[in-house]
């Protein structure tokens, strides 16, 4: 496995005292209100309400993050500026105009960012239905259309989250202590490899959120409609279908149909971005490859983090599905979830 890979998300956050953070803040972007800390893998947060009545997300980057990611973070955020549906966090500039600032602690330097708060519900706080389903799918394919003709020289991160990483995590197993689970998730990775890996030179790639999951994306609770994406921090150039995959293991059900949500998702989302047929082939072992990855990294954190982590019990409670989803697929199978899935496209 990659050092810097495991770096990345074995790191703990910053942990800067609030008051240096509102100094710097307060000192290179002349803003200054009530901070509120927000749970993040490996950046310190705040959602900021400032004094004349605005709302930002103010990040701290981690120390192990290096400086061209943070950058094409910045960058992306500012090709999407373009697009009008879904919103996205727009960066918001310093008083010299800058689209960062900085902060330094503990002998350390850390890119400060202040962006955009989007009002908004999480869709992980609100019912999931068909409906919502359906509608997250374009919302999807439009994002990933307004990525197209971006790059950035930082487009390729190396992080455990990536996809085209999912082999490497065989490493990790060991930490999966029971057997019923690491057998499924080893069994998925295998496919992974034999099946998707040959197949990798033949997808289109492009820049994509990569972590499209309930958390990250925002509705209106009045509308049931999504309305933006949030939490940017996975972005990486990789096929274009792993977007489409990795959204699609987050719509799980619990004792129905596996397909009830993840369908008419795919079928928006081809309506707006139309897969092909190589991407459609790959997708059952793509989704099985997500869980497999949210389930080992599961595992590892729970014994690489502290017992009383903030993230370690938000992810834990979060992804509990994981395992019961990726046992659902497996007892459906690739030929049903094919069959199942042209005849919803054809419709």
């Amino acid at each position: 496995m990659d050092g810097l890979a495991h770096a990345a998300v074995a790191a703990e956050p910053p942990s800067i005292p609030l008051n240096d953070i509102q100094c710097a803040v307060r000192r290179q972007y002349g803003i200054d209100g009530d901070f509120s800390p927000l749970v993040s893998e490996r950046d310190q947060n705040f959602h900021l309400k400032s004094t004349a009545g605005h709302e930002y997300v103010v990040k701290v980057t981690s120390s192990a993050e290096p400086a061209i990611v943070s950058e094409f973070h910045i960058a992306a955020l500012l090709h999407l500026e373009t697009i009008e549906t879904p919103r996205v966090p727009k960066i918001v500039r310093t008083l010299e105009k800058q689209t960062s600032g900085d902060i330094r602690y503990a002998g350390k330097n850390h890119m400060l960012r202040v962006v955009s708060y989007l009002e908004g519900a999480p869709m992980a706080s609100v019912c999931m239905d068909q409906k919502m389903a359906s509608d997250f799918g374009a919302a999807l394919a439009g994002l990933d259309i307004g990525f197209l003709g971006f790059s950035h020289e930082g487009e390729c991160p190396v992080l455990l989250w990536d996809l085209q990483r999912a082999t490497e995590l065989r490493e990790l197993l060991d930490h999966i202590d029971d057997p019923n689970v690491r057998r499924s998730v080893t069994h998925a990775l295998h496919d992974f490899q034999t099946l998707v890996t040959p197949m990798l030179g033949k997808l289109r790639c492009q820049v994509i959120h990569g972590d499209a999951n309930p958390g990250n994306v925002l509705t209106d609770p009045r509308s049931h409609r999504v309305t933006g994406f949030i939490d940017f921090g996975d972005m990486v150039r990789a096929p274009l279908v792993f977007d489409v995959a990795i959204a699609a293991a987050y719509l799980r059900t619990e004792d129905t149909d596996p397909l009830d949500l993840i369908a008419p998702f795919v079928v928006a989302y081809n309506t707006a971005r139309p897969l092909k047929d190589v991407e459609m082939t790959l997708l059952f072992d793509l989704v099985r490859a997500r869980l497999a990855t949210t389930i080992t990294l599961l595992f590892w954190r729970m014994a690489a983090r502290h017992h009383d982590d903030p993230y370690r019990k938000k992810t834990r409670d979060e992804e509990a599905g994981a395992i019961h989803f990726l046992d659902a697929l497996d007892a459906l199978g690739r030929a049903e979830f094919s069959t199942r899935m042209k005849r919803a496209l054809l419709r």
